[in-house]
């Protein structure tokens, strides 16, 4: 036997908590409720003082804009389904045992269950209010793709210290970098100093660079640049900046802790000169062959591998 109810002056008489015990859903109603309590309304009505038919028109007629409200809501929530595909979805679900599912991916398509939307990400099916973050195929690309952490870094020469570099990120999955090149770069980011591998060190997102890679550079403000190996070749100028302070120790050149080579080719120029006048000219030549060295050794410099 169904529930049973008071009617008092034609109008069913239903207590809080008889409602809270029949209706299992949320706080708002839906057509079917509102077509049940019409339909009760008139079952119960007084027959001494019948609901006026102008009423029952007027009910009639909110109950089919509720109907109209609820098929719009319906169509525009299986249309901003179908929008999903091809987008980067975020997908969490919950089973009746408990089990929490999650995925993330590029929604490959969206079918229609019993009036109901799925969307299917990397294989698995969720339903379109599982869905719960959509973002742009590109910013997803960009957040995957290697970067480096904005930072200031000051080297001292007074009191110089290896140089680490933290937030140093090789990217991830298929826009993961396997190696990075390093230069020093001036405040118009032109290329003042390459920086050779035997002075690179990467661990853990963190980049050591050797002290005496900037025992070269005159008190200033200068740039670090990264040229990363991933496949879009990524190359980052303005995240770090570097600001050297003091002097630095006599006998420094410009390039030449990192071009030894090319120091070496020009000591063997300056021995033919000591030979002698009559070796002058071949001094010379050496001198210019230590030259040649020098350059060799900024050009193959500058890679480090993770």
């Amino acid at each position: 036997m169904g529930p049973i109810a008071d009617v008092v002056d034609g109008k069913v008489n239903i207590s809080e908590s008889s409602q809270d015990k029949e209706r299992k859903v949320g706080s708002q109603l839906g057509k079917d409720d509102f077509l049940l309590l019409l339909v009760t309304q008139m079952k119960y009505q007084d027959p001494l003082q019948p609901t006026d038919n102008t009423e029952y028109v007027t009910q009639l007629a909110q109950f089919s804009e509720l109907e109209y409200m609820q098929n719009m809501m319906d169509i525009t929530q299986h249309t901003s389904a179908f929008t999903l595909v091809g987008k980067y979805a975020y997908a969490e679900s919950t089973s009746l045992t408990g089990t929490t599912q999650k995925e993330e991916g590029v929604v490959d398509f969206v079918t229609m269950k019993d009036g109901e939307a799925y969307v299917t990400i990397n294989g698995v099916e969720f339903k379109y209010d599982d869905v719960v973050e959509v973002r742009d195929e590109m910013f997803v690309i960009q957040q995957k793709m290697p970067s480096v952490k904005e930072q200031v870094i000051t080297y001292l020469h007074h009191d110089s210290q290896d140089v680490v570099i933290e937030g140093v990120s090789l990217g991830e999955d298929e826009y993961q970098a396997t190696s990075m090149g390093i230069v020093i770069v001036d405040s118009d980011k032109k290329p003042v100093l390459t920086v050779s591998p035997e002075n690179l060190s990467y661990k853990d997102g963190k980049l050591t660079i050797s002290k005496k890679v900037f025992q070269k550079l005159d008190a200033g403000t200068y740039g670090i640049a990264f040229a990363f190996d991933d496949p879009n070749k990524s190359v980052s100028y303005d995240d770090v900046t570097l600001v050297v302070k003091g002097i630095k120790p006599a006998g420094s050149t410009e390039g030449g802790g990192e071009n030894t080579e090319g120091s070496g080719g020009t000591t063997e120029g300056s021995g033919g000169t000591t030979e002698g006048g009559g070796e002058n000219t071949e001094g010379s030549g050496g001198t210019t062959e230590g030259t040649e060295g020098a350059g060799t050794g900024t050009e193959g410099a500058g890679t480090v591998t993770a």
